[in-house]
């Protein structure tokens, strides 16, 4: 079957809350709640196969200059295929549409993000993140993911 990328819809919020769940179960992804995803479903990148959504990824803005990756996740079977770097693809397009110079995330998988063209930083220098999101976070003194970002515009420092 064909694999395809396209921007979610509200019809999606079912299927994307639990992917979403499941990773926020193992506590390597926030959980969203239906109404928060259905609130900003237009923020959001899905993956399918045959009908069934298998992968999402959303944008969520955090300064006129930076966007952040959020709820970067795959079903079960589909890692290590392409999915993940296909949804950041879609991803980093819609953050040019957007004129948004530099992407950053905070992940687990700071590999696949370096094959995608990130570099790891010092998390601090996002204080955008840390008071949107960190200061509600239960790791927020111990935080263990790394922050990597990648520029889209070389004119603008990272």
């Amino acid at each position: 079957m064909t694999i395809t990328c396209r921007k979610a819809n509200p019809t999606d919020v079912d299927a994307l809350h639990e992917l979403i769940q499941g990773y926020a179960a193992k506590g390597i992804m926030l959980p969203r709640s239906r109404e928060a995803l259905l609130r900003h479903i237009d923020s959001f990148f899905v993956a399918e196969e045959g009908g069934m959504l298998i992968g999402c990824g959303s944008l969520f803005r955090l300064g006129a200059d930076l966007v952040e990756i959020r709820s970067l996740g795959m079903a079960e079977g589909y890692k290590g295929k392409g999915l993940g770097t296909m949804i950041v693809n879609a991803l980093i397009e819609e953050a040019r549409a957007m004129k948004t110079p530099k992407v950053m995330a905070l992940t687990y998988a700071v590999d696949f993000f370096l094959k995608n063209g990130f570099k790891v930083v010092d998390k601090e220098i996002f204080p955008e993140k840390v008071w949107t999101d960190c200061v509600h976070c239960s790791k927020r003194h111990a935080c263990d993911e790394i922050a990597v970002v990648r520029v889209l515009n070389e004119s603008v420092p990272s």
